[in-house]
């Protein structure tokens, strides 16, 4: 193990023991599609997604610092949002979200039950950073960041470290990628367990940032926010921190794509067969496992959430 990867993982684990009273241990299930495949259902997690255990990381880190400030900021399209919520709320700080205007409205008004202030008039993709630079100089406010933090990525990782704790003989983990916080955290808790596991991420063909970022060696940019199901990757960008662990130092093997149609059958596989109630994003690896887009091998999916869009499930199930 390279001394970067020792690092890391060390704050990985610190970030489990910080958590573990805040978090659920999620279970890692078996399913009839394959008797080698395990999932691990993160809509079961508090607030319906793996982001709490990011959120709590990086709150409850500031607060043992000793920096208490006057309250927490985010960007959120609504599974961030409601994880800083409550990671706010549980330690006693503020929580201002900025939402774009088209977000899911049932991820709004659970982040609003949390006990945020959330601004959503006016928020869009195009001016959302300007207006979070304004308002954390208003405010004065602390940023937890979505995906681009060390606290944050070194939660997440802990989806990866409980998963092979259940599964040590796991050959493939695949996981969805927007920013890349999920992943690199992954990443670090995947490799560290044992170099010759093959971790995937797993993105839309409308949002494939991460995949030509893969591909090209530099970080690409994608010009407007995608069009795909999965609400949850509409990043345009993964962030400089994410770069440097997924490929900057090699932890992640490859960037696979699908498409919409893929998505929206994996959705109704979930639903249906598994009785796992996804949302698309936290399909995505579901889909790429079923489109044979994975490497051969004993595999685990980490199904990221299961905060859905009504409407689009009444589609996507045909009811």
């Amino acid at each position: 193990m390279t001394a970067y990867l020792a690092e890391h993982v060390e704050q990985v684990r610190r970030a489990a023991e910080r958590i573990r009273p805040h978090v659920r241990r999620t279970p890692t299930l078996t399913t009839d599609l394959d008797p080698g495949l395990r999932l691990k259902p993160e809509c079961f997690q508090v607030t319906g997604s793996f982001k709490p255990r990011g959120a709590f990381n990086a709150v409850l880190s500031l607060v043992e610092e000793g920096s208490r400030p006057p309250g927490v900021i985010a960007v959120s399209s609504g599974n961030h949002a409601q994880a800083v919520a409550l990671a706010a709320a549980t330690v006693g700080l503020p929580a201002l979200i900025l939402i774009p205007e088209d977000a899911n409205p049932a991820k709004v008004a659970a982040t609003r039950a949390l006990g945020a202030e959330v601004i959503q008039e006016g928020i869009t993709f195009a001016n959302r950073e300007e207006r979070l630079r304004e308002m954390m100089a208003e405010r004065g406010f602390v940023l937890v960041h979505p995906f681009n933090d060390w606290n944050v990525i070194h939660g997440q990782g802990t989806v990866a470290r409980e998963l092979l704790e259940d599964e040590p003989d796991l050959e493939v983990i695949a996981a969805p990628c927007g920013g890349g916080g999920l992943l690199s955290g992954t990443a670090i808790s995947a490799k560290s367990h044992r170099d010759g596991v093959k971790v995937v991420g797993v993105e839309p063909e409308a949002a494939d940032d991460a995949y030509r970022t893969w591909k090209s060696g530099s970080i690409q940019t994608l010009t407007a926010s995608p069009a795909t199901l999965a609400d949850g990757v509409r990043t345009t960008a993964i962030g400089a921190r994410n770069f440097e662990v997924m490929f900057g130092n090699r932890l992640v093997d490859e960037i696979v794509t699908v498409t919409e149609n893929e998505i929206a059958n994996a959705v109704r596989v979930a639903w249906t067969r598994l009785h796992l109630a996804l949302e698309p994003t936290g399909a995505l690896p579901l889909a790429a496992y079923l489109s044979a887009k994975l490497p051969k091998g004993r595999t685990g999916l980490v199904l990221s959430g299961g905060n859905a869009n009504l409407q689009t499930m009444a589609t996507l199930l045909g009811t």
